[in-house]
């Protein structure tokens, strides 16, 4: 039987998320909040377009997350990773001294939970063999 969860899988829900949050926005002005908010830029079709295919996948990420993780498991995953950060800034592997690196980690962090609320379902599986399911209200009763 095949494993329910693979590496690869989770890499390509942490890349998506990625490309969602860098996409959105990210210190570099290369992103849809920048676009939007330039100089001399005309609201139009295009704008409207893109702005709602980026509505459409944070809402599907956000609700994946939100469902699987729950505001705790958010919570407690953002507490491990910001303690990671922390660890990697205590021991000189990291400095936070700009702020443009400061935003590069935080949009990291964002997109790193976004995969993981993804994935949580595949991984819980694999780790209990519990089986996580939407109450779907089928009509009956």
């Amino acid at each position: 039987m095949a494993s329910a969860f693979n590496a690869g899988g989770f890499l390509r829900r942490v890349a998506f998320a990625l490309a969602l949050v860098l996409g959105t926005y990210n210190p570099t002005h290369y992103s849809f909040v920048s676009w939007v908010t330039a100089e001399g830029v005309e609201f139009g079709p295009v704008i409207l377009i893109v702005g709602v295919i980026l509505l459409i996948a944070w809402i599907i990420y956000l609700r994946a997350t939100f469902m699987s993780l729950g505001w705790l498991g958010i919570a407690l995953g953002a507490a491990l990773l910001g303690g990671i950060v922390w660890w990697f800034v205590d021991i000189g592997l990291l400095s936070l001294q700009s702020e443009h690196a400061l935003s590069w980690i935080i949009l990291v962090l964002i997109a790193v939970i976004l995969a993981v609320g993804m994935s949580w379902s595949h991984i819980r599986r694999n780790m209990t063999g519990q089986v996580d399911t939407d109450d779907l209200d089928d009509g009956r009763g």
